[in-house]
């Protein structure tokens, strides 16, 4: 069965519609509502979307996200998680070695073992709150559009002469006897609306006064806001947007920011201790040593060229320095540098080993070893060195089998073959230790049998303390990147807008109409019916009407 949507004033109202797009009268009563209640007005009685008859199965999904409960119940449900999220604390915020399958259980007991298990010691980051987020999102957008659009459409499209239904029925009603002509009255009435900020509109006898409307489309522009600032808050999982890692930084060394194409070197590094004048009496009877200061002599290069060639050295444009310092970060473009901590380590950086003739005693010269990144082929006299192996913490295995421990380097080993003159026309190995004990320690004959055979015709020597160079202190820097920081900003400030919007101004229109002598007057707000009672009060008053402001209300809560 079709059913009838046509008005009495001629207008066809799609299938939901509460007042007649065009003259305002009230389509139907549900049971048990008199004919003289107030009329709903909230979106102005236009049809939704979400209000037909017989949805399919998108209608359905429209119809779930389009509800405001489902919106409160999606929210209450984050509000809760994020919540669970502050119990404990999160994974995110450790930054040295961290097991969180065992730390959880060991910190905190069974409970903690379930906060695990249930993901709650990752939240922000999981997969369900991140659909939550999502979810809230979309019923941010389908609520909106499901109200906006038909909200839009009946305020730009109003008639003047509204139905008598819809005047009487308003919560602000005046009517009694004027004089003269409907229409010379209400060309009179045009002056002191417009005074008071109206835009008016007239048709012969009736009259439409309108201000502020702009104030409607605030809870829309809120949710604008919220969901640049969701998208902002998802978009800060994408590669490049976020950053919020700690690294080492080796004085001295220039190191690459991962993810990045920013280098940044540790040029000094200082750090200052309390004496014991200055420390506490607690900090003096536990004997411990506070600093006062540490600060790091940053320099910031960006790559320009080769920066992912592993065959070339990167090509680095300086771009900033700055001294770093607990709460004085380097910052650049939205990349961060925050001292965080520091180690005093005793390692090696880099050595100048001389070449010698074990024979004669014959020096050849000195070449420079770096021990992180080496040259792979190196010329010293008349002998030619090409590096065949590299093993930062030596050591070796079961099979007495050359390995490296770790990737420090605590125990630096390089083996090298060399071709020259009195060596073997394939050249001879040797393999050189900077810490000449660990030669002494893994014993030559385990060497001869794990590098199978070195050629003892040369020697390396360290002749003095300046051809070796140490790192004395490392750096431990809390680098951040957030570009998708300014768009949650943006959203705030969108959301603050349409609060501005929504509490500061009120969306007030004015109807009337004259019929034979008799005036009809009704009037809506959006809010502060207090104001609007005393505006059309003295509006009336202008007209020559004097009237209380109490009677204007018709049946409504007073403010």
């Amino acid at each position: 069965m079709i059913k009838n949507t046509k008005c009495e004033c001629g207008h066809q109202n799609p299938v939901g519609t509460v007042l007649c797009e065009a003259c305002g009268k009230p389509q139907y009563e549900e049971a048990g509502h008199s004919s003289s209640e107030l009329l709903e007005m909230r979106y102005d009685g236009v049809a939704r979307r979400s209000q037909r008859a017989n949805p399919n199965f998108i209608d359905k999904i429209w119809n779930f996200f389009s509800s405001v409960k489902v919106a409160v119940y999606l929210i209450s449900i984050t509000l809760v998680a994020a919540m669970l999220g502050t119990v404990f604390t999160q994974e995110t915020m450790f930054v040295k070695n961290f097991d969180p399958s065992t730390y959880y259980k060991q910190k905190y007991g069974t409970i903690g073992e379930i906060y695990y298990m249930l993901g709650l010691s990752d939240t922000y980051n999981s997969w369900w709150f991140i659909l939550l987020l999502v979810m809230i999102g979309a019923s941010l957008v389908i609520c909106s559009l499901d109200r906006v659009l038909p909200l839009y459409r009946a305020l730009s499209k109003q008639k003047i002469r509204k139905h008598m239904q819809f005047l009487t029925r308003q919560r602000v009603v005046y009517q009694g006897p004027v004089s003269g002509s409907g229409e010379e009255w209400v060309n009179r009435a045009i002056a002191p609306l417009k005074k008071k900020g109206y835009r008016v509109h007239t048709d012969g006898g009736a009259l439409l006064a309108e201000k502020q409307r702009f104030s409607r489309w605030g809870p829309y522009v809120i949710h604008i806001g919220l969901i640049v600032f969701l998208l902002a808050v998802l978009f800060r999982g994408l590669p490049g947007l976020h950053l919020d890692e700690h690294y080492w930084f080796p004085e001295g060394e220039i190191t690459q920011i991962p993810d990045t194409n920013y280098y940044l070197k540790n040029e000094k590094f200082t750090v200052e201790y309390y004496t014991e004048d200055e420390m506490s009496d607690e900090f003096r009877q536990k004997g411990k040593i506070v600093p006062k200061l540490f600060e790091t002599k940053a320099v910031l290069y960006k790559c320009v060229a080769s920066c992912n060639d592993p065959l070339n050295e990167p090509e680095l444009v300086e771009v900033d320095r700055h001294n770093i310092r607990v709460n004085d970060p380097l910052s650049y473009k939205g990349l961060q540098a925050y001292q965080f901590d520091f180690e005093e380590v005793t390692m090696l950086r880099s050595v100048q080993p001389t070449l010698v003739d074990q024979e004669t005693g014959e020096v050849y010269g000195k070449f420079m070893l770096r021990m992180n990144d080496p040259e792979t082929e190196y010329d010293v006299g008349p002998y030619h060195l090409k590096l065949k192996d590299k093993y930062l913490d030596f050591g070796l295995d079961e099979n007495n089998k050359p390995i490296t421990k770790s990737g420090e380097p605590n125990a630096p080993a390089f083996l090298f073959t060399i071709t020259g003159p009195g060596l073997p026309e394939d050249g001879g190995q040797f393999i050189y230790f900077p810490y000449l004990q660990q030669q002494e320690l893994f014993g030559q004959d385990k060497l001869n049998e794990a590098l199978g055979g070195i050629n003892h015709k040369l020697r390396f020597d360290m002749l003095a303390m300046e051809d070796v160079d140490f790192i004395h202190f490392t750096s431990f820097l809390n680098i951040r990147i957030d570009r998708a920081m300014p768009f949650v900003w943006t959203g705030l400030g969108i959301v603050m807008v349409g609060l501005i919007m929504g509490f500061y101004w009120q969306h007030r229109r004015i109807w009337l109409r004259i019929d034979d002598g008799i005036l009809t007057l009704g009037g809506h707000t959006t809010k502060n019916w207090f104001g609007m009672r005393r505006e059309v009060s003295s509006f009336l008053e202008t007209m020559g009407i004097e009237v209380d402001e109490k009677s204007l209300d018709n049946g409504g809560n007073r403010s």
